[in-house]
């Protein structure tokens, strides 16, 4: 797989950081599954359009044990190898990924949210507001709310301290951050591991039943334990960094992007019962992981045209995928009123991310509360100053100065 090769477009133009890079829309019409070089070197196909892609997310030929392709140029990792931690249900197929993610599911579904999170979500978001008006009037809001929001939120939910919220942060950015050397990221992996360690032994020290990660330790002991050591403390892991940093990317880039689209903003002030809509279509508009997801073939077959070999790495531009014109009309255009089926912002078929119902709890409860306090907020610099995270696995913005 070396002739005809392209490298995977990742560049986006600085003077529109909302749309996915530029050369997408020329391959989802021309070559909508083309043959690539990813960033690490690894070769292999990637997809742009939505039928496609929706393919490979569903056909049981394509597993999701793979290999990093998001990785830095000369880093080239094994599927299930070279990982500090047990990806878990990420990495796992059917029966197994079913079985090992129904331990999780009953904490996530949107009775359960909405009965046990949504009070907390709108205590903490109204208190975040009030301090927001009690402070001065240009101000972060990445730090004001789209990082301890959910940072709270994932604290809540695994009976983690709150207090840590600095430390298991600066770990996750550096775990995820792609632009930054294996041994820096490697070092955001075990602090991540070193920390849900002590945390596990302390509350078992103790006793304590708070949050899912004492349930999880419930079923790593006994006889009748389901999980084995080493996967309760890669499950902790992956639900502390992947539970608050894809929603305070989200939360932070929604944001930016309801700040630029004037009518859009004061349509939602003006009817917030379309939050729901407008929630759906963000997460199709902004799409924030960044480089794609990937399957391996596990035998021949074929997607659209292309000829899939035994082994061979397929991965979807989902950002991409999202602005198909075959699958939403006039996709290019942020429409709070369109009405969608279903969309690839939370990934698509049965790995679709666990958490999403947490994520739309808390964009739901931020965006309209945000702008009916304050309705005049408005960027405090120009767009394209706006510092935006090129390099991360999820997409968003590092810094956001606004105006209240």
């Amino acid at each position: 797989m070396t002739e005809n090769l392209i490298d995977q477009p990742v560049t986006r133009d600085p003077g529109n950081p909302l749309d996915p890079p530029a050369e997408y829309t020329r391959l989802r019409e021309d070559q909508p599954i083309v043959k690539v070089r990813f960033p690490n070197g690894l070769t292999g196909w990637m997809v742009t359009r939505f039928e496609e892609g929706s393919q490979v997310f569903t056909d049981p030929r394509l597993t999701a044990l793979r290999p990093r392709h998001d990785t830095p140029e000369g880093e080239v990792a094994e599927a299930g190898e070279d990982s500090p931690f047990d990806a878990g249900f990420v990495q796992m197929d059917e029966p197994d990924h079913g079985a090992y993610r129904r331990l999780l599911t009953a904490r996530f579904t949107p009775k359960a949210v909405q009965a046990k999170l949504q009070p907390y979500i709108d205590k903490i978001v109204d208190e975040h507001l009030d301090a927001i008006a009690e402070g001065p009037e240009t101000f972060d809001f990445v730090e004001a709310m789209s990082l301890p929001i959910p940072c709270l939120v994932i604290c809540e939910l695994l009976g983690v301290p709150y207090a840590d919220r600095d430390g298991f942060h600066e770990a996750t950015v550096d775990l995820m951050d792609m632009g930054k050397p294996r041994e820096v990221r490697d070092k955001g992996a075990h602090w991540l591991i070193d920390y849900i360690t002590a945390l596990i032994a302390d509350k078992r020290r103790t006793g304590a039943t708070d949050g899912i990660l004492a349930e999880l330790i419930d079923k790593a002991e006994g006889e009748d334990a389901v999980l084995t050591e080493r996967q309760l403390i890669g499950l902790g892991v992956l639900l502390l960094f992947a539970g608050h940093d894809t929603t305070a990317a989200m939360m932070g880039l929604s944001t930016l992007t309801l700040l630029t689209h004037d009518q859009q903003r004061k349509d939602l002030i003006e009817h917030p019962e379309k939050i729901g809509s407008t929630v759906e279509e963000l997460m199709r508009y902004l799409t924030i992981v960044q480089f794609g997801l990937g399957r391996v073939a596990k035998e021949d077959l074929e997607i659209g045209d292309a000829q899939i070999k035994k082994g061979d790495l397929v991965v979807v531009a989902m950002n991409a995928a999202n602005r198909d014109p075959r699958a939403f009309q006039d996709p290019d255009t942020l429409d709070i009123d369109r009405k969608m089926v279903r969309h690839m912002g939370f990934g698509y078929g049965v790995h679709a991310c666990l958490g999403q119902n947490v994520a739309r709890a808390e964009l739901k409860t931020v965006l309209p509360k945000l702008f009916q306090r304050f309705p005049n907020l408005r960027l405090a610099t120009p767009l394209e100053e706006v510092p935006m995270d090129f390099t991360g696995t999820n997409y968003g913005v590092r810094k956001l100065m606004v105006t209240r």
